[in-house]
């Protein structure tokens, strides 16, 4: 997979392209991160990327030249200048995207080359929606400075996915959210700390059992903690007739 980030600040991104799993992606070879500032394709002398909006109002908003420019020589630096390459997801990071989610990252992680565009200023010349990307993303509903973090953010998610990435293949697939539940509790040595023990079903050595003891876990933890997350869950029948059980006894127990 290749992966690059348009930006005003790639400075940003050297340490963590270069750390941890993402890091450990590129020296097996399995990605390629790259990040341009794409002020180093504007076109006056003062080499500006902004400018006020039409019609007045606040702030300044990003050309759309500078960012067209960018992203038509990355793609020309990548090799898929020519009209048969499969084309590229162009991804705006904006507070008026889609939310990102984990579905959203196990469908962009089937694709060959992802690129992220990181605004700043008060927005985006409309063009540039219109025109160029496929898809605008927001990692919640705030507002930061740019789309920087955002973009590392989904960057991160997406990768982690590509097999051969983690150490552990089952990590992504059981992680929280890719089951549409939350994970089950870990735990590691000792078996007992402070007074505090492991659960005696962990230490059973009985895989079939322990497998049942994760699930109905994930499925308590989700309850608690987001139990909106259940209603599109893939839950059995004997799972749901659980749940409704579960909720009438606490219901019970705090009336």
């Amino acid at each position: 997979m290749k992966v690059d980030v348009l930006t005003l600040f790639p400075e940003m991104f050297d340490g963590v392209f270069g750390a941890s799993i993402l890091g450990k992606a590129q020296t097996k070879g399995l990605v390629s991160l790259g990040a341009t500032n794409f002020r180093n394709y504007a076109t006056n002398k003062h080499n500006t990327v902004d400018d006020a909006p039409y019609g007045g109002g606040g702030g300044m908003v990003l050309k759309p030249d500078p960012i067209f420019a960018a992203v038509e020589d990355v793609l020309e630096q990548r090799g898929e200048a020519a009209a048969t390459m499969k084309a590229p997801r162009i991804i705006l990071m904006c507070p008026q995207g889609e939310t990102f989610t984990q579905k959203k990252a196990e469908e962009l992680v089937q694709e060959d080359h992802l690129i992220f565009i990181c605004g700043h200023y008060e927005g985006y010349d409309e063009r540039i929606r219109e025109f160029l990307v496929t898809d605008e993303l927001s990692i919640g509903d705030y507002v930061l400075t740019g789309g920087e973090l955002p973009a590392m953010v989904a960057i991160d998610s997406i990768v982690r996915l590509i097999p051969g990435v983690l150490g552990n293949e089952t990590s992504a697939v059981t992680d929280s959210f890719s089951t549409g539940l939350l994970e089950y509790p870990h735990y590691t040595r000792p078996p007992e700390f402070r007074g505090m023990k492991v659960p005696d079903m962990l230490l059973s050595g009985h895989h079939l059992n322990i497998e049942a003891w994760r699930r109905e876990q994930s499925l308590l933890r989700t309850l608690e903690r987001r139990p909106e997350m259940l209603e599109t869950a893939d839950l059995t029948d004997k799972e749901r007739i659980w749940l409704k059980k579960i909720r009438s006894n606490r219901k019970h127990s705090t009336e």
